[in-house]
């Protein structure tokens, strides 16, 4: 792995870190029992997702970019759904629309924000990783394009 790509997918992976601590902070403050329980347990695989990726990023593991990018991006699209859009179903803990949910303040905006920031930062990262080792999305690495 090129060194470059390397620092990118650790320091995406800290502020991705850093990120999913401060959303959970915001989560002890307003209380677990606001959550439905499929939010908590889609929170909680989430989450394990997101350690069992850290330790392949910081160990150097060569599945590391691509689950940088499958938990990054994933991540993204489950909390953008959850907090930002109004209340659609189960998986709802809606900060807009006219069933806001309990306890959101200001801070958990900047939580849920940063968290999908960070989440599109490190699936980007584990992207770019995967392009600089030679893989292309629908492409086999070292596969010549040509018939």
């Amino acid at each position: 792995m090129d060194r470059s790509d390397d620092r990118l997918l650790r320091v995406t992976g800290v502020v991705f870190l850093v990120a999913l601590l401060v959303h959970a902070a915001d989560h002890l403050r307003r209380g677990f029992d606001v959550l439905t329980p499929t939010v908590f347990w889609a929170g909680n695989f989430q989450l394990v997702a997101a350690v069992v990726t850290l330790v392949l990023v910081f160990r150097g593991h060569r599945l590391a970019p691509a689950a940088a990018a499958a938990v990054g991006f994933g991540s993204a699209i489950g909390f953008t759904a959850a907090h930002l859009l109004p209340h659609w179903s189960t998986f709802s803990d809606s900060f807009t629309g006219s069933d806001v949910a309990p306890g959101v303040t200001a801070f958990s905006w900047f939580a849920a924000l940063f968290e999908i920031g960070a989440d599109v930062a490190f699936g980007w990262a584990g992207l770019r990783t995967l392009r600089a080792r030679g893989y292309a999305l629908g492409e086999r690495p070292g596969a010549s394009l040509s018939t």
